[in-house]
């Protein structure tokens, strides 16, 4: 039987427990030349059904050079194309030889011009949810953890990263072969790669920053406080698993803040505002360590297992190392884009959504993904931590990622623990409402601090040119102002502050938020300039929405994903193509 509503995996099949991975990569014609050696826990005989994604499959051996009969299937709309395999007795390993389709999910091929040194091509890659299936043929579902070795082929003039420990490079050539080896197993949507021009600076004993050469010394500077994170995480949630966080900053294209791979985190550039106000992201994704890597959702409809346990896990860090008035502001940041997202589902008929423990059989990940597992998942534990006081909640916490640890867990799994280790607290917080209910329970906690409390006060009188308040407050204060504003307000704001030429994209785009729902049209060209800059979709989304919002903008927003949808990662491009397509009918 299947185990994953986004997999074909069938449980009584072989269990794939490592992963031999040579590929070369192919920059004039987009593709991996690759072949996969999908080793067994034990000798298997029978099916084997395997998760594939636009893949050209040529030849299937076993372990002893026989050939594999196969059958690939025709693609379904999410799942891609079962690879049905039929192993002959005592089967410890088969070798799949194969490539990657030009437009693979997974993959963005990206052209010097996209680059920020603009003389070589960069390849990168994005895994999760459910994408590691168009790069390796395998069992793409976070319950079959693997690891792996990986030998990758590239022009000798750039350099390959891989979410793992590297063994070494052998040039040959007009080519290098990289080797690396991940020793802890890993759920699939954690593979990661890169290929570019890349150099690197050591933070600390345990960590570097790569970048491209312009950016590199730059990044460096902003997360020079990495070392300080890492020890601020293993005295919350015990010692790192890991080894190494390096963090590799990405092309402007990346369509997320950060992808947590184990020892290399992908972040977008858009951190790097010059002000080291942004590095929240960098302690989400090191809290991703303990949550989500060491410990992940069984499939995308427990993905607040993952995700609210980060976000509780973030909010603690930054509570450790800049103060608890600082995470109350960030936890209500947080609070009013839940809000705004449980308000727009609802609304929507899309209640569903608004749950903890979602239903998405036939629905694709990327189209369910919101802040609602993030933030209401965070809340839920909060509420947790309320009832029986954080040092109770503190060691609790620390033997569930004890006990499932590299492992994949379901909401069933997590309750059953939570009122064996916590008797009573369920239904004391009365845990059916936030796990199945929708919308937001009326138990919810709230932040409080003497910072918060005075950006609110401020409420929406014109602030004093001379105010000044730090990115996070005036983000705050932005997203909590009434909409739409009048346009003259608006322009003495933007008059006053500098909102439309800050650096800081999260007060950029607050900001352009607020002005595109009040009409204040001079930002226009400023907001098809950011849509063709960045690729990240906390951004893409909520501008292309605003502009979608308005008929008299609603032809801007189609004429500016035309010119730059080439440019946005391919997870990116359907979603915001998305929202086109259901505005314009």
């Amino acid at each position: 039987m299947r185990i994953d509503p986004h997999s074909y995996t069938d449980d009584r099949h072989a269990h794939v427990r490592s992963l031999a991975w040579e590929a070369r990569v192919d920059f004039p014609t987009r593709t991996l030349l690759a072949t996969a050696t999908l080793h067994f826990d034990e000798p298997s005989s029978g099916a084997l059904d395997l998760d594939t994604r636009a893949l050209h499959i040529t030849r299937v051996t076993d372990d002893r050079g026989a050939a594999v009969p196969f059958e690939l299937h025709a693609a379904e709309d999410i799942l891609g194309s079962r690879l049905s395999l039929s192993l002959p007795d005592s089967t410890r390993s088969v070798s799949i030889e194969y490539r990657t389709a030009p437009d693979a999910s997974a993959l963005q091929w990206l052209d010097p011009a996209q680059t920020a040194g603009g003389k070589h091509p960069y390849l990168f890659s994005q895994c999760q949810a459910i994408h590691a299936r168009s790069v390796v043929p395998l069992q793409d579902t976070p319950q079959r953890r693997i690891t792996f070795t990986a030998a990758l082929t590239v022009p000798s003039a750039l350099r390959g990263l891989m979410a793992a420990a590297f063994d070494g490079r052998e040039e040959r050539g007009d080519v290098a072969v990289e080797r690396w080896h991940m020793p802890q197993p890993i759920a699939p949507y954690l593979f990661a790669f890169a290929v570019g021009e890349l150099a690197s600076r050591e933070l600390g004993a345990r960590s570097r920053v790569w970048a491209e050469p312009s950016v590199v010394d730059g990044a460096a500077w902003e997360f020079a406080e990495v070392d300080g994170m890492l020890a601020a995480g293993e005295s919350l949630f015990g010692p790192y698993a890991w080894d190494r966080f390096d963090i590799l900053v990405m092309p402007p294209s990346f369509p997320y803040g950060g992808m947590e791979n184990p020892r290399l985190t992908f972040v977008t550039p858009t951190l790097l505002a010059g002000d080291r106000s942004q590095v929240r992201v960098i302690a989400h994704e090191l809290a991703h360590a303990w949550s989500g890597n060491l410990v992940t959702n069984a499939h995308a409809g427990h993905f607040w297992l993952n995700e609210g346990w980060t976000r509780y896990a973030e909010l603690r860090m930054v509570e450790v190392l800049e103060g608890q008035d600082t995470a109350a502001l960030v936890a209500a940041i947080c609070r009013k884009d839940l809000d705004e997202t449980v308000a727009r589902f609802l609304a929507e008929g899309h209640g569903g959504l608004t749950r903890l423990r979602t239903h998405l059989e036939g629905i694709d990940p990327d189209e369910a993904f919101s802040v609602v597992p993030y933030d209401k998942g965070e809340l839920f534990l909060r509420a947790i931590e309320t009832a029986v006081g954080r040092e109770r909640f503190d060691r609790f916490a620390r033997r569930y990622l004890e006990t499932f640890r590299f492992g994949a867990v379901t909401t069933e799994a997590f309750l059953e623990f939570t009122e064996r280790e916590l008797p009573g607290v369920l239904a004391s917080v009365d845990a059916p409402r936030w796990i199945d209910g929708e919308g937001m329970p009326d138990n919810a906690p709230t932040a409080r601090s003497a910072r918060l409390d005075a950006v609110i006060a401020m409420g929406d009188a014109l602030p004093d040119a001379g105010t000044r308040l730090s990115t996070t407050e005036w983000n705050l204060w932005l997203e909590r102002l009434p909409r739409p504003q009048p346009p003259a307000y608006c322009a003495s704001l933007d008059e006053r502050f500098g909102f439309t030429s800050t650096g800081n994209m999260e007060v950029k785009v607050a900001w352009l938020r607020l002005a595109l729902a009040s009409a204040y049209d001079p930002v226009l060209p400023e907001v098809s300039r950011v849509l063709g800059a960045v690729g990240r979709m906390k951004y893409l989304v909520p501008l292309y929405s605003a502009l979608l919002a308005r008929p008299e903008t609603q032809r801007l927003a189609r004429e500016t994903f035309e010119r730059n949808a080439a440019g946005y990662h391919p997870i990116a491009r359907a979603v915001v193509r998305g929202r086109i397509e259901r505005a314009s009918t």
